[in-house]
């Protein structure tokens, strides 16, 4: 089965910051080429978020995974149309694509990933752990001890 994009022409088109013209001039030129384009980078998402979330993501997408194809694509149309390595629109272009690697990597990671994506045990839910209180109180500042007391007496029988 091929992989199905985050993405299709005229969602990239909303969302992308590359002149609509630009993206019109591209897919008259060389019709498909944009989709593939598409095709490939959700592909490299779903290879690099696979082990910890359930990629390949089902609609609606995380907006951060339309977001990171969007921003890799849109290097893409800017290489393909022809542009100057020194033009500061395209510069931009580059650090927004590089800074979405690193957040993909990042999110890829179990140790240090912030992004909030649905993990592969569960697809409904949140792929952050919540914490909740671990506090113990009781009445008397002593009860703790009277518990602990019996846990290890009853321990110390069981074995």
């Amino acid at each position: 089965m091929g992989t199905v994009p985050y993405l299709n022409l005229d969602s990239f088109k909303l969302i992308t910051l590359v002149p609509a013209d630009f993206i019109d001039e591209i897919e008259g030129r060389t019709p498909g080429w944009i989709d593939q384009r598409l095709i490939v980078h959700s592909a490299y998402l779903d290879s690099r978020l696979a082990k910890r979330y359930d990629a390949p993501f089902q609609a609606p997408y995380p907006v951060a995974v339309t977001e990171w194809v969007s921003k890799l694509a849109a290097v893409d149309c800017w290489l393909r149309r022809g542009v100057s390595a020194t033009d500061e629109q395209f510069i931009e272009f580059k650090d927004q694509a590089a800074t979405a690697i690193t957040e993909i990597k990042e999110a890829a990671d179990s140790e240090v990933g912030l992004f909030d994506l649905p993990t592969r045990s569960n697809a409904d839910a949140s792929g952050v752990t919540r914490g909740f209180p671990r506090g113990y109180s009781e009445q008397s500042p002593y009860v703790w001890t009277t518990i602990q007391g019996r846990a290890g007496r009853s321990e110390d029988q069981n074995t």
